[in-house]
């Protein structure tokens, strides 16, 4: 009696290890599965992000920027536009548009204009520099707007107004930088001005910074990857 009172524990216990191991083994992924999903995530995000810097997004998808996002020292493009370090550039963008390389730099020369050479942001406070000579401002969030333009692509305005500073700052400053939720910036375009919709109807000059670290080949190899 004994032992057939211990013959049928140890059945009793060999199905229930054996029923917990099945359960375990049905409820864990495969590491097929699991890298599936994570392949399948990633390219997804870099679709994503693709089409968000072409201008193409959800409105929801939209989130407010501290300033800080384009904290740094930067430097403008348009002397290297003008020296004709940017050349290869325009040519590229020749090859793969409707326009030669001269109707490019003529679009970029107008795009680009700027005579404030250098801009540090630190905290809340915006320094232009033109002829070496500094202007400074401090300012706020003052929101974002969506813009449409004419090809159907979309794009965001950061909007950060004057809180103090210098009387010679601009009221408004507009950044857009093909982001549409908090990131360090690598470079952007500002749009700066004392009228808030003014500024915001500016399309054709767009001042554009990179960090001031970069040197002139090693920002043509940026924009030549983008």
């Amino acid at each position: 009696m004994k032992l057939t009172q211990a013959l049928a524990l140890s059945v009793s216990a060999l199905l229930l290890l054996s029923t917990a191991a099945m359960a375990q083994e049905k409820s864990a992924p495969s590491k097929s599965e699991s890298h599936n999903h994570a392949h399948n995530h990633s390219h997804g995000h870099s679709h994503g992000s693709s089409d968000v810097y072409k201008g193409y997004f959800e409105d929801s998808a939209v989130k407010e920027r501290p300033l800080s996002d384009w904290e740094g020292d930067w430097q403008s493009v348009y002397p290297y536009l003008v020296d004709g370090t940017l050349d290869p550039v325009m040519q590229h963008k020749a090859e793969h548009g409707k326009k030669s390389a001269k109707a490019f730099r003529e679009e970029y020369d107008v795009g680009y204009k700027t005579d404030v050479n250098r801009i540090t942001i630190k905290g809340d406070d915006v320094t232009f520099y033109r002829d070496g000579k500094a202007t400074e401002g401090k300012y706020a969030s003052d929101g974002y707007e969506i813009l449409t333009y004419k090809k159907g692509n979309r794009g965001v305005r950061y909007i950060f107004k004057k809180t103090g500073g210098d009387a010679s700052a601009p009221q408004y400053i507009q950044f857009s930088d093909h982001t549409i939720a908090p990131q360090k910036a690598g470079h952007y375009h500002l749009y700066w001005g004392d009228d808030r919709a003014t500024v915001l109807k500016e399309l054709t000059n767009w001042p554009t910074y990179y960090p001031s670290s970069l040197s002139g080949k090693e920002i043509v190899q940026e924009m030549l990857e983008h």
